[in-house]
């Protein structure tokens, strides 16, 4: 049944010549333990004649019973070895797995000047084990499925039993569970079969690769998702105003945390509306621009081969290349074609009269106020385009038809019950305290009523005077 190569067998005998053997996949196996814990008291010994008796030889604290071949298979190719002695018909299954993984150290996507700079990686045992650190209550759960065929994926779906909306942790089992496919390499997979409407523009479902995060969100009534071989963690249920916030915000005083959060919404505002209304104002509505700002711009676009339109397409095109291409190269050399990119292409492209500076400078700034809010970078650049083509077609009448079936599309939207846009649709007053705006530690003694969590209450302020003051104040 295990033909391949780097699956072997070690053969060793007891104390009374009973053959033994462990069958084992090579480079998944800590070979050390198995000789140690296992060969050794097994081969210093009379052959036990149970399988319990077994048991009590080894000095190995994890073992089970494997009654089906295909089980005692499946535990040899996850790294724990099987067991067989002599005449005993079961197997015992060693959990002597090692698999080497990275260390543990700040995500590149998370990098924070305050505040734990753990990160979750590829291992998903080594993964529940920083939630567990951090949350040590009984009531934690971890439920875990294998998922694929092929790839037999450990997925761990983790979550506060006290608190956590169990028709939503049911949901989702159901949906994992109805995967059907032969292999789960990534987080990512498993979305999207979560994800309920899988041809969506914007996120259905939240994610983080740092652990402190997550157990932020599992404590206001969340569901966290562990997929085996992704450091990438997911959440639900998921609101837009998760992307505004940042977990440094928790480690600062609410009006900077406040501050930071209004200056992300006002970026993804710029990103998405300066280059359309850029393009609406040159076409069809050049009132909307201040006198010396048109006269600045009407020196630099004259004798322009482009329309404004295709001239600020064609710019973001341009810049959308320029990140594909400094994702996937080398390190140093994305470096240098960045510089290339946006000095030397831009420089030239204005000598040449091909765009003006003007453009580039609109595009740069789009482009840059995208990137405050890392999880919604890919869906601005595509609706930033559109923004682009609508302006370019109806003028400023197709930017305020555009934004209203937006905002018709984020308020119909929901996940797993959860109103996309909460709190503001529906305005729910207690959430808004930690939304855009950050409120202090005494006001946020709930939980978020938007999740449906069964408790309710988050901190419990037993020092009245604070309470009073703290209630007078909002």
């Amino acid at each position: 049944m295990l033909p391949a190569d780097d699956v072997l067998v070690y053969r060793f005998r007891t104390q009374d010549e009973i053959d033994c053997a462990a069958i084992y996949a090579d480079g998944i196996t800590d070979k050390e333990l198995l000789g140690q814990l296992v060969a050794k008291p097994l081969s210093l010994a009379k052959a036990p004649t149970t399988v319990e008796d077994a048991q009590k030889l080894l000095y190995f604290p994890e073992t089970k019973i494997a009654t089906d071949p295909n089980m005692a298979c499946a535990e040899i190719l996850a790294g724990n070895p099987a067991l067989l002695i002599g005449k005993i018909a079961d197997a015992i299954v060693l959990g002597t797995k090692k698999i080497s993984v990275r260390a543990v150290m700040e995500p590149q996507t998370s990098i924070t000047v305050k505040g734990p700079r753990e990160g979750f990686i590829e291992d998903v045992k080594t993964n529940m084990s920083l939630i567990r650190r951090r949350l040590k209550t009984p009531s934690l759960r971890f439920d875990t499925v294998e998922v694929g065929r092929e790839s037999k994926t450990f997925v761990a779906i983790a979550y506060l039993d006290n608190i956590a909306d169990h028709s939503i942790i049911k949901e989702i089992k159901q949906r994992i569970l109805a995967a059907d496919i032969d292999g789960i390499p990534d987080s990512s997979y498993i979305g999207k079969f979560l994800a309920k409407k899988p041809y969506s523009l914007f996120k259905q479902i939240g994610t983080t690769e740092k652990p402190d995060i997550l157990c932020a969100k599992m404590l206001e009534g969340r569901v966290a998702i562990l997929v085996d071989g992704s450091p990438i963690a997911l959440t639900l249920p998921y609101i837009l105003a998760e992307d505004f916030q940042s977990s440094q915000d928790y480690f600062v005083s609410p009006y900077r945390a406040t501050i930071s959060r209004l200056l992300r919404l006002m970026a993804v505002i710029i990103s998405l509306f300066l280059p359309a209304f850029y393009v609406a104002a040159e076409l069809f509505r050049l009132q909307l621009l201040p006198f010396g700002l048109l006269m600045t711009i009407s020196s630099g676009v004259k004798d322009l081969p482009l329309s404004p339109s295709l001239e600020l397409f064609f710019l973001l095109i341009v810049l959308e290349v320029l990140v594909e291409a400094s994702v996937r190269m080398p390190k140093y050399v994305a470096l240098a074609l960045s510089v290339i990119g946006a000095l030397v292409l831009g420089d030239t492209a204005v000598k040449a009269g091909l765009v003006s500076s003007s453009a580039i400078i609109i595009v740069a700034l789009s482009g840059i106020s995208a990137y405050t809010v890392p999880d919604l970078t890919g869906t601005l650049s595509v609706i930033r385009l559109a923004y682009v083509v609508v302006a370019g077609s109806i003028g400023t009448y197709g930017i305020l038809l555009f934004t209203a079936l937006i905002v018709y599309y984020l308020v119909s939207s929901d996940s797993y019950g959860t109103p996309l846009l909460a709190p503001f649709s529906p305005l729910i007053k207690k959430d808004l305290r930690d939304s855009i705006y950050k409120s202090d530690i005494y006001s946020l003694n709930t939980r978020p009523a938007v999740l449906r969590g069964k408790n309710k209450t988050r901190l419990k302020v037993h020092n009245k005077k604070i309470a009073e003051e703290t209630e007078s104040a909002q």
